[in-house]
């Protein structure tokens, strides 16, 4: 086994799991008419998948110093595949709750693993390599919306494309996890893992909260403030989280030799000051061209919070990296279905503006957190 081939695997099974995450966005307005769900009952059912990811990463984070990260993957990488299809099979709105449950569950065991997985490949390797694969991630997550759109072009049920990609996502990521690092590689630093928890390992996870708080609200409510309060058309104002994506996308590709060369210790907060600065700018001036922009700052603010944190959780001493990261991801997941609704009650009590304004203040709050803290020290 080569340093290469254990850093092209973890790169396999990152942009898979991001390819099939995104493959079936384009096809929700199709499950809805097809079920006859009103908005309200939809955005129930949505929230299936991020709770089950928020279930599993605690069990995994419970598994993970017991089997590894190498076997854990291979499991849920399998699962991952094969429980998709049933959300396109699904017949009803609770079929579609459970459907999306079990298939966010696996989600959530495989993002765990994965990023402990590349945790290990960094601390052999004794190189960067957690915000490229962010980055890969990012890609596949594109590559996997053109892929549902394709499909729902030529007429392919959300089924019969998910079937398709979880064989194909099998063929070509099962046999590369041959070539993951063992559990040895993913010990704790420094002292026996007897704990789960300590104060940087919350303090993380508020951070990565406070980030995918951002990134939930830039997904759900982008386009709406473009359409409905700045008054674009509904196909510019999709762009709007286009513009975010490409950003955060761009920022975890060159991630790796930007913190190289400056530290995520300054890298984190200047970018999320960044976001600060330009988001709080845009909503200031609410003009459709300066929401673009705000967008793209919002993007690169917070682009490489989550590698960086993930890193950061598999350097805390005394703690199994898995535990930790496990710990962090939930958090974040918990901002992450939080985000959408919570902006969504502001903006009912005063304006979807004013409730924008929660994010910069986000973003400045995990500027002044990352500046202080000791755990982004490599």
């Amino acid at each position: 086994m080569t340093d290469r081939s254990s850093r092209r695997a973890i790169a396999v099974v990152f942009v898979l799991h991001g390819l099939l995450f995104a493959s079936w966005t384009a096809h929700i307005p199709a499950v809805k008419g097809h079920l006859d769900l009103t908005d309200g009952a939809l955005g129930l059912a949505l929230l299936g998948a991020p709770i089950g990811s928020v279930l599993l990463t605690a069990a995994t984070g419970w598994l993970l110093p017991r089997y590894g990260s190498r076997a854990i993957i291979r499991v849920a990488l399998v699962g991952y595949c094969a429980s998709g299809p049933f959300v396109g099979l699904a017949g009803s709105l609770p079929a579609l709750f459970f459907a999306l449950l079990g298939w966010g569950a696996f989600q959530g065991m495989l993002d765990v693993a994965m990023n402990t997985q590349a945790i290990a490949v960094e601390r052999h390797q004794h190189r960067r390599i957690m915000s490229g694969l962010h980055g890969g991630w990012g890609t596949g997550a594109f590559l996997g919306a053109a892929v549902g759109s394709a499909g729902v072009a030529v007429g392919l049920s959300l089924a019969w494309q998910l079937l398709l990609l979880g064989v194909a996502g099998v063929a070509i990521g099962l046999a590369p996890t041959r070539a993951l690092l063992t559990d040895e590689s993913v010990e704790p630093i420094g002292v026996p893992a007897r704990q789960r928890f300590s104060a940087l390992v919350l303090l993380l996870g508020a951070v990565c909260f406070a980030s995918m708080f951002c990134e939930g609200a830039a997904a759900d409510w982008a386009a709406v403030y473009l359409h409905d309060d700045l008054g674009t058309a509904a196909s510019t104002a999709g762009l709007a989280y286009t513009t975010f994506a490409l950003s955060m996308v761009a920022v975890r590709l060159g991630g790796n030799r930007l913190a190289d060369r400056v530290s995520e210790r300054r890298v984190v907060p200047a970018l999320a000051v960044v976001a600060t600065i330009g988001f709080g700018i845009a909503l200031a001036l609410d003009r459709p061209a300066a929401a673009f922009a705000g967008y793209a700052c919002l993007g690169l603010g917070i682009g490489s919070v989550v590698p960086s944190v993930f890193s950061a959780a598999g350097r805390l001493p005394g703690l199994h990296p898995g535990s930790s990261v496990a710990t962090v991801a939930a958090f974040g997941w918990a901002g992450f279905v939080a985000g959408p609704p919570l902006i969504g009650w502001l903006a009912g009590a005063a304006s979807l503006r004013d409730a924008l304004i929660l994010l910069p203040v986000l973003t400045a709050g995990i500027a002044l957190t990352t500046l202080r803290t000791s755990a982004l020290r490599s």
